[in-house]
C-alpha cells in the first residue's frame, strides 16, 4: 500500500507539470493564434519556417513560450525514463524532477549563448541565427510529440517498457528527419565547412547531453 501511495503522489507531481505545459500551449494559441497554427502544421507545411525565420527573434514571446514547453516536455520524458529504469525507490521525486528541469534548461540556454558568441566572433550572425531558429523550431515541435506520448507513460495501462521503446524509435526518426532537413537546407554552406560542422555536432549537440546524463545520475 505504501508503494502505491508514492506512485500516486508522483503522478500528482507530474500532473502539475502537465497542466502547466497545457496552460502554456493554450496561452500560446490565445496570444499568437496565427503563429501557433503555422507552427503546429510544421510537419505538413514549411510556412512557419519560411516566414518567421526572416525575423530572427529567438526571444520573441511565442518562441520563449515554445522553448519553455520544450524544456518541460523533454525534462518530463527524461524523468519518466529515469523512473522506468531505476531499480531504486525514488524517495524525493520532486527534487529529481527539479534537477532535471534545471540542468536541461541550463544546457539549452548555455548552447544558445555559445552559438551566439561563435557567430559574433566569426561574423556569421545571420547564418547562425537562421540555423538556430530552424533547429529550435523543429526541436520545439518534436517536444510536443514527446509531451503527448509521455502522457501515455504517465496515465496509460499499456505496458510501459514496450511503449517506451516505441517512443524512442519515434523520437529517433523525428530527430533524424530534422537533421536531414537542416542539412539539406544548408547543404552548400555545410559542404564548404564540413569539418567544423562535424566538430560543432560533437561539441554542442552531443557532449551537452552526455554532461546532462552525468549530472542527473551523479547527483
Amino acid at each position: 500500500m505504501e508503494a502505491i501511495e508514492r506512485y500516486i503522489s508522483s503522478n500528482d507531481l507530474l500532473t502539475i507539470i502537465i497542466l502547466f505545459v497545457l496552460l502554456l500551449l493554450v496561452l500560446g494559441k490565445a496570444l499568437f493564434h496565427n503563429r501557433f497554427e503555422d507552427f503546429t502544421s510544421l510537419a505538413t507545411s514549411g510556412k512557419f519556417l519560411m516566414i518567421k525565420s526572416r525575423e530572427h527573434k529567438l526571444l520573441f514571446g511565442f518562441n520563449v513560450l515554445m522553448l519553455t514547453v520544450h524544456i518541460l516536455s523533454v525534462s518530463l520524458f527524461v524523468f519518466l525514463t529515469f523512473r522506468l529504469f531505476t531499480s531504486q525507490t525514488l524517495e524525493n521525486q520532486g527534487s529529481l524532477l527539479l534537477r532535471i528541469i534545471t540542468a536541461y534548461g541550463f544546457i539549452v540556454l548555455l548552447k544558445f549563448t555559445v552559438e551566439k558568441i561563435i557567430a559574433n566572433v566569426f561574423d556569421i550572425d545571420e547564418i547562425i541565427d537562421t540555423y538556430i531558429f530552424q533547429k529550435q523550431t523543429y526541436l520545439n515541435f518534436i517536444s510536443l510529440i514527446i509531451f503527448g506520448l509521455s502522457l501515455f507513460l504517465v496515465y496509460s495501462d499499456i505496458p510501459r517498457l514496450p511503449l517506451f521503446y516505441l517512443i524512442i524509435v519515434l523520437i529517433i526518426i523525428a530527430l533524424s528527419y530534422t537533421l536531414y532537413t537542416i542539412i539539406n537546407k544548408n547543404l552548400r554552406l555545410i559542404s564548404r565547412f564540413w569539418f567544423y560542422f562535424i566538430l560543432y555536432i560533437c561539441a554542442l549537440e552531443i557532449a551537452p547531453y552526455v554532461i546532462l546524463y552525468k549530472l542527473i545520475t551523479k547527483y
